[in-house]
């Protein structure tokens, strides 16, 4: 009973994770990186359609991606999708390819991502407080309806209280990596 309230914590945490993993891919460096584009969603025969799965995305050198769709009519449509996710990207269109040039980060822009970066963490370390929260509440639950003693309870808030600690660290561990990603100049 205790080692699935665990793993159940344990998958939150998981996902708590790859959500931040996710909001940093969204943050720009000043490099070209496809993973900017995942949250880019194309008109594709009236169905929102993720980037990836309707062209390619390349890296053609570190400041530009280049996109090159399966279907030659999707050109425009890709563009358009691209000017609005409000990734703050100027794609050009060639009539065979969008070229995507990374501009340049100011000093200001950057120190904005890094603070950007830090509320995605702190959200990422809230979503892991909650998992453990809510994987508390259950043993909690289960001693009351003495279905375990209170060495187990104690025991398995022990083991949760380490699985927390194990996932705030990879929290702050990804924020440095992307601190520093976005202050190399």
């Amino acid at each position: 009973m205790i080692d699935d309230i665990k793993s159940e914590a344990e998958k939150k945490m998981k996902k708590s994770l790859e959500s931040l993993n996710s909001a940093f891919n969204k943050i720009r460096t000043g490099r070209a990186h496809p993973s900017i584009l995942d949250s880019v969603l194309v008109d594709y025969y009236g169905q929102d359609t993720p980037l990836k799965q309707v062209a390619s995305v390349n890296v053609e050198d570190n400041r530009t991606l280049a996109v090159a769709p399966w279907e030659k009519p999707l050109l425009p449509k890709i563009e358009k999708a691209i000017m609005m996710a409000d990734l703050g990207l100027n794609p050009s269109n060639n009539g065979e390819v969008i070229r995507i040039p990374m501009p340049m980060l100011t000093e200001e822009t950057r120190k904005e991502m890094v603070k950007q970066a830090k509320a995605d963490a702190e959200h990422g370390r809230v979503s892991v407080r909650n998992a453990r929260r809510d994987a508390n509440s259950m043993l909690k639950e289960l001693l009351k309806e003495k279905e375990i003693n209170e060495d187990e309870e104690r025991n398995g808030e022990e083991a949760i209280q380490k699985l927390t600690d194990r996932y705030i660290a990879e929290v702050e561990k990804l924020l440095k990596a992307k601190e520093e990603d976005l202050m190399a100049v």
